[in-house]
């Protein structure tokens, strides 16, 4: 959260001729109900298992970039099952610069607490394997969305012969 998938990922598929899609409003547009309402209505398990459906069954197998999202990789067999569908690009940013990113932000459930900073600290250790086990990682320190989405492009040019064979 807060590394600027959404923006970066859909500049990115706009460079690359692929469809966008961000697993957090088609999870949204399929609930009918916003990601914090799900968190507090059926609690983040729920949420989890909507995660997993819509990579299982919920977007194209080709011609798309999907932004998924953080809290996804980290679940019992998701990485692989991403991997299996194409290239994984995980965006990483410090605990600090999320912060800054996400502080105005009310519609992050995991970060509605009363120490922020730390939960995102948190999170960030928990997750930091699954994240590094991507086929790249990209910082997003002091990168604007656009440099953001032509290092995404230009890793999946480079690359996309060999996610053909997933």
């Amino acid at each position: 959260m807060g590394t600027g998938k959404s923006v970066a990922g859909e500049l990115a598929a706009q460079k690359l001729g692929l469809q966008f899609i961000d697993s957090d409003n088609e999870i949204e547009r399929h609930a009918g109900q916003k990601i914090s309402a799900i968190f507090e209505e059926s609690g983040e398990p729920a949420f989890r298992e909507m995660e997993k459906e819509f990579i299982r069954d919920g977007h194209p197998r080709f011609g798309c970039l999907v932004s998924c999202g953080g809290g996804l990789p980290v679940q019992e067999g998701m990485l692989d099952a991403l991997k299996e569908r194409g290239l994984v690009v995980a965006l990483w940013a410090n605990p600090e610069t999320i912060f800054e990113r996400t502080k105005d932000n009310p519609t992050r459930p995991l970060l509605q607490v009363p120490d922020p900073l730390s939960k995102i600290a948190e999170l960030l250790e928990a997750r930091e394997g699954a994240y590094l086990a991507a086929d790249k990682v990209i910082s997003t320190e002091q990168r604007s969305p656009k440099t953001v989405s032509e290092l995404i492009a230009r890793f999946y040019e480079e690359n996309r012969a060999s996610s053909s064979d997933r």
